[in-house]
């Protein structure tokens, strides 16, 4: 019998925030999710920023594949996603919430969209890596930082009270409706992204001495070239937080994680009494983590643990035992996973190549192909605070971060997992270095990605400044709603309509 999946989707949510993976945050349903769930301790986003690493977990494949390169970058209707392949299976696929598509295409693969996005679906934010010198206005600043507490409401509030809302309303009309096919809901929240402000009642759950200050300070670390220019995207020369300000920064994020774990437990309320909670598999995820002041860095923007590492909990109790894998995995592992449960890829074949693996080995407990040793998980990062390509490759106890214009840093997760001394500009590592470099050499063309990043910013910035002449027709979303189909209508029977919107239905 086909799952349902059921995938719950964070935003710039660092695993290590969560108590599973021995953080602070009060999140009570993940807690028990992660306890009756499997937990990937070492599970990473392909590309620390929103747009890119969505794309590629939807696809499957490297930003650089797709031309997922930033925030604006266009996600071609070509592309096969997850949801493509579930439909093919059999599957009904929704989407509840933020997915930041770019490009005329807003449902790749989705059958239905129950709300917009909450960011724009145009070309507007592309980067401009020949004049990094001038600081995007649309970019994160230093505001959420130096500005963080508590609210009534927020724009990120009412955008995920209505993201769950309608996903808990169409979890019941699953339930009632006449379609048996299986379902795949993904439903994806923007908190608890930036900007640091919660409704009171979170931020009272915590006291800043409860999150207290970031692990490695900015002098305890040498500084680097890539981590200097982010904090000139972000304005950190321009607004300088103090202790007081970084402590509630960080008690308003922990505030926006009890946040999500509340709509967590809404929604999987809701599974239960839709009486769906026994053939679904839950998914837990984030898109990418936050620094939250780790080095002197906020958000994400790099391949240090705190920005790229976030969680995977995967709970089906009546399917999967509970456990933890150590093997390094990916957000390009999900496609082929959730493939490989719902259905059999021989049956149509993979359409593009994929860049990730199956992990139903890991949820079952079998013997899986790689192990924590041999294990690897690739990113690049080719947007804001870069001014060439970014790549990473983690495989077993170490991280290589290269990039043509920066010195290589080499880091043994193992030994030191804050990431303070960085290997490569020590005596002794020639041979692993080489061998690094002569990897990301038979990966990645650099320079001729260079110059399709630099291309490919020029077309959108003309492109965009052509559409915002004259008439402008936006691609953001619009969802659909036919008010003559809701509630009571003379085009049926009351009865009949009161006794198909009854749940469970009355013999």
């Amino acid at each position: 019998m086909q799952p349902n999946f059921l995938i719950l989707m964070a935003d710039q949510l660092y695993a290590g925030a969560l108590k599973t993976y021995g953080g602070r945050a009060l999140a009570p349903h993940l807690d028990s999710l992660a306890a009756q769930g499997v937990v990937f301790d070492s599970f990473y986003c392909n590309s620390p920023l929103c747009a890119p690493s969505r794309f590629s977990f939807m696809a499957g494949q490297l930003p650089s594949r797709i031309g997922a390169y930033d925030n604006a970058a266009e996600f071609a209707a070509q592309t096969p996603t997850f949801a493509h392949y579930l439909r093919r299976a059999g599957y009904q696929t929704a989407l509840s919430g933020k997915m930041h598509f770019c490009g005329p295409d807003q449902l790749h693969g989705f059958e239905e969209r129950l709300t917009t996005d909450i960011y724009p679906a145009d070309f507007g934010w592309t980067p401009d890596w020949t004049r990094f010198d001038e600081r995007p206005g649309w970019y994160h600043t230093m505001d959420s930082v130096t500005q963080a507490g508590a609210c009534t409401r927020t724009n990120q509030i009412d955008y995920d009270d209505e993201v769950v809302y309608a996903a808990r309303q169409k979890l019941f009309d699953i339930a009632r409706g006449s379609d048996r096919r299986p379902f795949c809901l993904l439903v994806s929240m923007t908190h608890p992204h930036d900007p640091y402000v919660v409704p009171q009642p979170y931020w009272d759950r915590y006291r800043d001495v409860d999150v207290g200050l970031p692990r490695v300070a900015q002098p305890e670390v040498p500084d680097d070239p890539h981590s200097r220019r982010i904090r000139h995207v972000i304005g950190l020369g321009e607004q300088t937080p103090n202790e007081s300000q970084v402590r509630a920064a960080r008690r308003a994020y922990h505030g926006a994680v009890s946040y999500v774990d509340d709509q967590i437990g809404s929604l999987l309320t809701a599974l239960r009494d839709a009486r769906l909670d026994g053939n679904t598999i839950v998914i837990v995820l984030a898109d990418h983590g936050d620094m939250l002041g780790e080095r002197g860095l906020w958000y994400k923007m790099s391949f240090f643990e705190p920005a790229c590492r976030i969680p995977l909990i995967v709970a089906a109790p009546g399917r999967f035992a509970a456990r933890r894998v150590a093997t390094p995995a990916s957000l390009l592992d999900i496609l082929p996973t959730l493939v490989e449960l719902g259905s059999e890829p021989k049956a149509g074949g993979w359409a593009a190549p994929l860049d990730g693996r199956s992990l139903v080995a890991e949820l079952t407990g079998q013997p899986a192909t790689a192990t924590e040793q041999t294990a690897e998980v690739i990113g690049e990062y080719l947007a804001e605070a870069a001014i060439a390509p970014i790549v990473m490759i983690r495989r077993g106890r170490y991280k290589f971060v290269h990039s043509p214009v920066d010195p290589d840093q080499l880091y043994d997760l193992e030994a030191d997992p804050d990431e303070r001394v960085n290997l490569a500009a020590q005596d002794g590592q020639g041979p692993r270095l080489a061998e690094f470099r002569a990897e990301v050499a038979r990966r990645w063309q650099l320079p001729a990605l260079h110059e399709q990043v630099l291309a490919s910013q020029r077309r959108r910035h003309m492109v965009y400044a052509a559409l915002r002449s004259g008439r402008y027709t936006p691609w953001d979303f619009q969802p659909r709603r036919d008010a003559s189909r809701q509630y009571v209508r003379n085009d049926q029977e009351l009865n009949d309509i009161e006794a198909m919107a009854r749940f469970p239905r009355v013999n």
